[in-house]
């Protein structure tokens, strides 16, 4: 059975992330494994929880047992294990080890954690988990308050890497009936760039249609893909984006480097970031 990996810091963005992974979980039939990476070996009390405030507690450990009881009737994972790893390190290098060697499927965590805005400006872990995760990563910046998950935005652009996403983003898609909106998306009027998304874009909707997967497409210009990506999500009212990590640098790349930063950072619909392997 495949495994979500849900680091939790004890922040309200990471509990957010955590009841988003359940979600999951139980439409995938996943276990959900959540990792709390300290600093030192020294424990130091989580500031998240006011109804503990007048509770004695000593681990981490400890906190996540009084998580699970407190909240028992959100934390339900139905069909698979629901447990805990606490490691001690590297915040994003012990989550990306942990997925690699416990053999995630996928990785849910909040887009900044408890040290909060400042990493807006000095590079989330959020990013670097991103970046060097092996697998797929979903971050989150708010409460997943629908409780379905109805509509997922894909955009396509020009990059032979940019279909890659399309075979992962189906099968959340099939499991959570939800209907996929192919976006295509660029930045200039050249026919060759247009064609070419316009070729990756029926590529897509042939693997939909196999799958029976409900789908729109829709296609704009823009003088950010980026930027027009956030706008199309927000005017459909999107669950889920889903990009690819890395894609080749080029003029008319979207989401390379600083882009995904972006893209983490300024889209408060959860992004998926599929690598590029």
């Amino acid at each position: 059975m495949k495994r979500i990996l849900v680091p939790v810091d004890f922040s309200g963005d990471s509990l957010r992330a955590l009841r988003f992974g359940i979600y999951l979980a139980n439409k995938l039939d996943c276990h959900l494994r959540m990792i709390h990476v300290q600093k030192s070996e020294k424990f130091e009390i989580p500031f998240h929880f006011e109804e503990l405030k007048n509770e004695i507690i000593h681990t981490v450990q400890e906190y996540f047992d009084k998580l699970i009881k407190l909240h028992s009737a959100d934390y339900c994972v139905k069909n698979g294990v629901f447990d805990f790893k606490i490691r001690t390190g590297s915040v994003y290098r012990e989550i990306v080890n942990q997925a690699k060697y416990g053999d995630a499927f996928m990785i849910l965590m909040g887009a900044y954690g408890a040290s909060g805005f400042e990493e807006f400006f000095i590079g989330s872990n959020a990013v670097k988990v991103v970046t060097n995760a092996t697998c797929p990563v979903i971050t989150v910046q708010k409460e997943f308050d629908k409780g379905k998950l109805n509509t997922i935005v894909m955009p396509i652009d020009a990059s032979t890497e940019t279909r890659k996403k399309i075979p992962f983003v189906a099968e959340i898609a099939a499991q959570c009936k939800a209907t996929i909106h192919i976006l295509g998306v660029h930045e200039t009027s050249d026919a060759n760039v247009i064609g070419k998304i316009e070729n990756y874009m029926r590529q897509a909707e042939d693997y939909f249609k196999e799958g029976n997967i409900n789908y729109v497409k829709s296609i704009r210009k823009g003088e950010n893909n980026t930027l027009s990506s956030l706008d199309y999500a927000r005017e459909v009212d999107a669950d889920l984006i889903a990009i690819m990590t890395e894609q080749a640098e080029s003029s008319i790349n979207m989401f390379f480097g600083s882009y995904a930063q972006q893209m983490i950072n300024s889209s408060e619909i959860p992004i998926l970031s599929v690598p590029n392997d």
